[in-house]
């Protein structure tokens, strides 16, 4: 069987998730109703994955990414069948070629990425015990990657896209693949603040050429990706405001040809790189009545 992740989850960043929480917040997201957890920048050992398994009953997991360039598919594999046998049909492998700077700045050389993972995915589906496509998910952006997700995954976990893309995306993979576009979200009405933090947060990413890539395949212009981002790019990424507002966002996802959509709150408590919010179990608790879990 298929992992079933619902219509909604969480994505949250995994290095945020320390301490001796861990076990009662996936306990609490469980209990309110989302369909997955997305574990972002995930750890190849799956070590977290594993203690939010064991801390639930019905929630899936995700990782959103393990990092193709800083394992081995075999002990990816391997680490994938300890979770499954533990928690049958409960997680998802979600596996990328992450960014240049990224790649090139842990000691390995970012060339033909894409050839990279195909290979990848060629040593999982040849460890000892494979790895089947059911079971693993592609980041994928661009036509190309978005096409390798439909032959060789069961679908896409497109991250920092507006619904415009989701549609377009849908139209690449067909009607039969995953797609499961992230959406970040602010729960502040003054438009300054949710402003102030979604700039904060997004300047990370125009740093990195796939995303402004993306941005200007979506529609958007070189003055739009240019220094802290255009107000429109900004509203366009960036839903905020109250609860429901923010669900309007959701929806549109679902709408567009969204499977499952995975939401990331963006709060004041940030982490000092990425300008990500850490956990943050109030807002969960807030957005969970308004969306269609």
């Amino acid at each position: 069987m298929a992992v079933s992740l619902g219509r909604v989850g969480v994505w949250s960043l995994s290095y945020t998730w320390t301490g001796s929480d861990v076990a009662a917040t996936a306990a609490e997201l469980d209990a309110l109703g989302y369909g997955a957890l997305w574990l972002g920048a995930s750890p190849s050992d799956l070590a977290l994955p594993e203690q939010v398994l064991t801390a639930t009953d019905r929630l899936a997991v995700a990782t959103g990414i393990v990092n193709v360039w800083t394992t081995q598919p075999a002990a990816l594999a391997a680490g994938y069948h300890r979770l499954d046998t533990a928690h049958p049909d409960r997680f998802l492998l979600g596996l990328g070629i992450s960014h240049a700077q990224i790649v090139e700045g842990l000691g390995h050389a970012y060339t033909r990425p894409l050839a990279h993972l195909g290979q990848f995915l060629d040593g999982l589906d040849g460890a000892d015990a494979p790895v089947p496509a059911q079971a693993r998910v592609l980041a994928a952006l661009r036509p190309r990657a978005l096409e390798l997700a439909a032959r060789r995954a069961r679908g896409a976990h497109p991250y920092l896209v507006i619904p415009e893309y989701t549609a377009a995306a849908r139209t690449t993979l067909g009607h039969g693949p995953l797609l499961a576009p992230d959406q970040k979200v602010i729960l502040d009405t003054d438009p300054a603040a949710a402003w102030r933090l979604a700039r904060a947060n997004l300047s990370y990413y125009l740093a990195m050429p796939n995303y402004v890539a993306n941005f200007q395949a979506s529609g958007f212009d070189a003055d739009d990706v240019t220094g802290t981002g255009s107000d429109r790019l900004v509203d366009a990424l960036y839903a905020w405001g109250t609860p429901a507002q923010v669900a309007q966002r959701v929806r549109a996802h679902l709408d567009a040809g969204a499977d499952h959509v995975a939401v990331q709150v963006i709060s004041a408590d940030i982490d000092a790189v990425r300008r990500i919010g850490r956990p943050t179990v109030e807002a969960w608790r807030a957005l969970a009545p308004e969306l269609p879990l």
